[in-house]
C-alpha cells in the first residue's frame, strides 16, 4: 500500500488502518530493542555475579557483594541474607515458633525468584498481541480497500482487468503490510520466551543453592 496513495485517498478508516499498523511496528521495535539490551545484561552480569558469589571466602563476602551488583541473582541472594537475618533475630518471637527456618527461607525465596521471573516477562504481552492481532489488521485494511476498489470501479462503469488490478492489487498489500509487523513480533516472542526460560532455570538452581548456604549459615550461626 503506497503511502502516498493512501494519504491522498483521504479515507479515514484506510489512513487509521495504515497507521495503526505503523505504530504497532515502531512499538514492537522498541520493546525487542530494549529486550535484547537487557537480556545481554542481565546474561553477562548474571555470569559474573554467580562465579563471584561462590567464590567469595565467607558468607560476609558473599552479601557484601551481592548489594554491590545488579542482577537478578544478586536480589535473590540479598532477599535470602536479609530472611536469614529476620528469622534470626525474631527466634524469641511468635514468627520463630510458628514456622521453621527451613519453610520461611522456601517462602522468602520463592516469592523473590517469582518477581524476578516476572521482570524477565516484561514487554513480552505487547509482543504476543501484536503477533497476534497485525495480520487481522492488515486484513481488515485489505477488505476496506477492495471494497473502496469496487465502488469506484462500478461507479466508473469499467471492469476491465487494467481497471481492477491497479486498486485491488493496492488494497492487498495491507495485507503484507500486517504480516511484515506480525512476524518479527512472533519471532522476538518465541526468541525471549527461549532466553527467559534458560535465565528461569539458572535462577531456579542459584536459588536452590543458596537456600542451602543459608540453612549452612543458620546451623554455623551468622555472624
Amino acid at each position: 500500500m503506497n503511502l502516498a496513495l493512501v494519504l491522498q485517498s483521504g479515507d479515514p478508516v484506510l489512513v487509521s488502518t495504515f497507521f495503526l499498523l505503523v505504530l504497532m511496528s515502531v512499538i514492537s521495535w522498541f520493546v525487542i530493542v530494549l529486550r535484547v539490551r537487557h537480556s545481554l545484561l542481565t546474561g553477562r552480569r548474571q555470569r559474573r555475579f554467580t562465579r563471584l558469589f561462590w567464590e567469595a571466602a565467607d558468607w560476609q563476602a558473599a552479601t557484601r557483594l551481592a548489594a554491590e551488583h545488579d542482577s537478578p541473582a544478586a536480589r535473590i541472594a540479598c532477599a535470602g541474607g536479609e530472611g536469614l537475618q529476620h528469622y534470626t533475630s525474631h527466634q524469641a518471637g511468635s514468627l520463630g515458633k510458628s514456622v521453621s527456618l527451613d519453610d520461611y527461607l522456601v517462602r522468602k525465596l520463592r516469592n523473590h525468584l517469582q518477581q524476578e521471573t516476572g521482570q524477565l516477562e516484561r514487554g513480552l504481552t505487547w509482543l504476543a498481541t501484536i503477533g497476534s492481532v497485525a495480520p487481522f489488521v492488515g486484513l481488515f485494511g485489505t477488505v476496506w480497500g477492495i471494497y473502496h476498489a469496487l465502488l469506484g470501479i462500478a461507479a466508473a462503469g469499467n471492469a476491465s482487468l487494467d481497471t481492477v488490478a491497479g486498486p485491488i492489487g493496492e488494497a492487498l498489500v495491507a495485507t503484507a503490510a500486517g504480516l511484515a509487523v506480525a512476524i518479527p513480533a512472533v519471532v522476538a516472542y518465541n526468541a525471549f520466551v527461549r532466553i527467559n526460560r534458560r535465565f528461569g532455570q539458572e535462577l531456579d538452581g542459584f536459588t536452590h543453592d543458596l537456600h542451602a548456604q543459608l540453612l549452612t549459615e543458620a546451623h554455623h550461626g551468622v555472624r
